[in-house]
């Protein structure tokens, strides 16, 4: 398998790139966006990632006149105008990220936002799992040449064999998800993750909406996820679709050190006798025929 670099990490199948997906977790403050990165670096996370759409043109006139109550107003277009960021704003995640030392991108929606996305140097581009059909979407992204990240959720191998095809092999992640907000444990079905890795030879993440940390940590201990994403937020009390299938900011915390405790335990699979357990041997060894 090959290995993929993003920023200045290489990724490859002994190595765990974490992902703190803010989305659109900030409702729309640049404050709560910044406080979100601060807190996905603490804990040790090695990216944050946004969504990022034209708004005019991923949705139709008829969709964002249709009545929608939010904090933003009573339209739908009122909601997705006032979730989104403009230039202004991610100039000020670009600036704080990078202080932070913590990568930043985002999954484009259409082709003005890839150009968008660009502009910034992005070090990496994630396909979300609504768009994994949009042949225009993805050759535009393999057009970039930058590491892409691609989400399997409600598609099928078929399906997920032509996006392949599509964006070529090199500098390519999938990612096992399941698009349900929050999902069940029950259907989370993590060894796909394998049938995945088998089926084509790349690396292989997980992108999980759960709410607890133990499905991920499987994901990476026992199925070798090599990516890790997960949705983060301050409160999980607070508004928005995509809240209560998040981590707060102690979930964030036990996740990486579950994570790196985890592969600890794991060892290099050697069954040796430690220099520790010599002065435990003679003491409690009574019998030793061979």
């Amino acid at each position: 398998m090959k290995e993929v670099t993003i920023g200045n990490t290489k990724i490859n199948a002994e190595s765990t790139y974490l992902i703190a997906e803010i989305g659109i977790n900030h409702n729309g403050s640049i404050d709560t966006a910044k406080e979100l990165i601060k807190v996905a670096s603490e804990a040790g996370f090695n990216a944050v990632k946004f969504q990022k759409r034209t708004v005019n043109v991923v949705y139709s006139v008829e969709e964002l006149a249709k009545p929608r109550e939010s904090i933003f107003g009573k339209t739908n277009g009122d909601l997705k105008r006032g979730l989104e960021f403009g230039k202004s704003e991610y100039i000020e995640i670009d600036r704080y990220a990078r202080e932070l030392g913590i990568d930043w991108f985002a999954s484009p929606w259409d082709l003005e936002s890839i150009d968008f996305l660009e502009d910034f140097k992005v070090v990496a581009h994630k396909v979300a799992s609504a768009s994994l059909t949009d042949k225009s979407l993805l050759l535009k992204l393999k057009a970039t040449g930058k590491p892409i990240i691609l989400s399997t959720g409600m598609s099928n191998i078929g399906q997920i064999s032509s996006a392949v095809k599509i964006l070529g092999t090199e500098n390519l992640i999938l990612m096992h998800t399941v698009s349900t907000y929050p999902a069940k444990n029950h259907d989370l079905n993590l060894s796909v993750i394998d049938t995945l890795r088998k089926e084509f030879g790349l690396l292989v993440g997980y992108s999980g909406h759960e709410v607890g940390v133990l499905p991920s940590v499987v994901a990476v201990s026992k199925y070798n996820a090599c990516v890790l994403e997960r949705h983060i937020t301050l409160d999980r009390s607070m508004w928005g679709s995509d809240q209560s299938a998040s981590l707060e900011p102690n979930g964030m915390n036990r996740l990486v050190q579950y994570i790196r405790e985890a592969k600890e335990v794991e060892g290099d699979g050697t069954k040796r006798v430690l220099d520790q357990e010599i002065a435990i041997q003679e003491k409690l060894r009574r019998v030793t025929d061979f």
